[in-house]
């Protein structure tokens, strides 16, 4: 009877401990190697747009427009930092359940704190909303700045401005949630865009396109030197985009894990396959590889393994690098002097271009029999007809928007500088310092 009443008495005191147990196993679990990663990642992803994507385009203009780039990118970034934390997040990931947009909910963040939490993609796993805020922030931010590539060296700083402003508002947000919010239209239709091949590139890469046409060409385009100022500072941003997409594509994974792994090398051996098969082919048509086809087809590689790092394997990312390098190169070097179009900095043929080729195509190489994720039941018909229908849904919106965007900034402060401004060169008209002295 003695042990009896111990055992029970034992068994007992134990419930409670019992009890916590299993409550801890029903509670959302916040592991801290995931929120560290996360935390990493959102510095990456700035890291790609400052000093990154600064440089890079900064490099490819001219002289006296060098600070201007850097200004119209640092600039924008900010502004949409701010735009996002006030509306920007509510109307993307507002928990509507509008196919559309993401409602009102969270404007200027209501109701989030430190201890409200986000989902990830595995059940019982959750990251602090903040945190999920600030990686989405980061994508907002370096959008916009993608666009003034196609412009470049002409238009006035606040037309850029304001014209992100608004493009952002609707095109970007609405897109965002379309494809990211579980409640999205091309979400619901199981569109895969891992990282952003439709939000990011396809959305900044039209309105590029509609912003070169609709502004026109730099003066002297076609009859004076217009070449990179310094392939240094192109090479340099470049490497700092490469660095700072593993911040894009591999925290899109929103976890510490093995899908994070495979978004990891994917990014590594999609950008090197690309960088060689640009390399490769303009070695053979002009004889030289040169360091500005090296860093296109880099930005090329990372472009079109965005939307499919967490679902192709690691050859299909060769391949698929390599098909969108010799795409982009195709547009770049023939397609744009055939329409005659000035994208002064391959936007479109880069971001555009890439992006659809990487959107279309994986869902190609996210079968399981190509070496991607899909198992046995993964009809490649059925979502390759989704991801074509994400691409052309990305391709309308945005074209409308930007053509719309532009148009009212046009008629309201103006979209481009005179003449005599734009000879001068952008640095000092619009910001009264020079890049270099002497």
């Amino acid at each position: 009877m003695k042990k009896l009443m111990l055992s029970t008495a034992g068994l007992l005191g134990a419930l409670p401990a019992m009890a916590q147990e299993v409550l801890a196993e029903a509670a959302p679990v916040m592991d801290k190697g995931d929120v560290s990663w996360m935390m990493i990642s959102c510095v990456l992803v700035l890291f790609m747009t400052l000093p990154g994507l600064a440089l890079f385009y900064g490099g490819l203009v001219r002289s006296k427009n060098m600070l201007s780039i850097l200004m119209q990118t640092t600039i924008i970034a900010c502004l949409m930092m701010v735009a996002w934390v006030v509306y920007g997040y509510s109307v993307t990931f507002g928990g509507s359940t509008s196919p559309l947009w993401g409602g009102t909910a969270k404007l200027f963040l209501a109701g989030v704190t430190a201890d409200s939490m986000a989902a990830t993609f595995s059940a019982g796993y959750v990251i602090p909303e903040y945190l999920f805020i600030v990686f989405q922030m980061t994508f907002a931010a370096i959008t916009p700045a993608l666009i003034i590539g196609a412009f470049a060296e002409r238009v006035k700083f606040s037309a850029v401005l304001l014209f992100s402003l608004i493009w952002a508002t609707f095109s970007y947000f609405p897109i965002a949630h379309m494809v990211w919010d579980a409640n999205g239209y091309l979400f619901a239709k199981g569109a895969i865009d891992f990282a952003g091949g439709t939000v990011v590139h396809i959305n900044a890469g039209i309105a590029a396109l509609v912003g070169c046409l609709v502004i026109g060409k730099r003066v002297g385009h076609g009859r004076e030197n217009m070449a990179p100022h310094s392939m240094v500072m192109t090479m340099i941003g470049a490497s700092m985009l490469w660095v700072g997409w593993f911040g894009f594509n591999v925290g899109s994974n929103l976890e510490a894990n093995g899908g994070a792994t495979l978004a990891m090398i994917n990014t590594f051996i999609a950008t090197a396959a690309a960088t060689l098969a640009w390399s490769a082919l303009e070695g053979l048509q002009r004889g030289k590889a040169s360091m500005l086809g090296a860093a296109s087809g880099m930005v090329a590689g990372l472009v079109a393994i965005t939307p499919a790092c967490g679902t192709v394997g690691p050859m299909g990312a060769i391949v698929l690098g390599a098909i969108a390098a010799l795409v982009c190169y195709v547009f770049v070097t023939v397609v744009k002097n055939k329409l005659k179009y000035d994208d002064s900095l391959d936007v479109f043929g880069i971001h555009g271009v890439g992006g659809i080729i990487g959107a279309v195509l994986t869902g190609v190489f996210s079968a399981g029999s190509l070496g991607g994720v899909k198992g046995d039941d993964y009809a490649m018909g059925a979502q390759l007809w989704i991801q074509i229908e994400g691409v052309l849904i990305t391709i309308v919106w945005s074209g409308v928007v930007s053509f719309i965007a532009y148009k009212l900034v046009d008629m309201t402060i103006g979209l481009r500088v005179d003449t005599d401004t734009e000879r001068q060169g952008l640095d000092l008209t619009s910001h009264g310092e020079q890049a270099y002295h002497g």
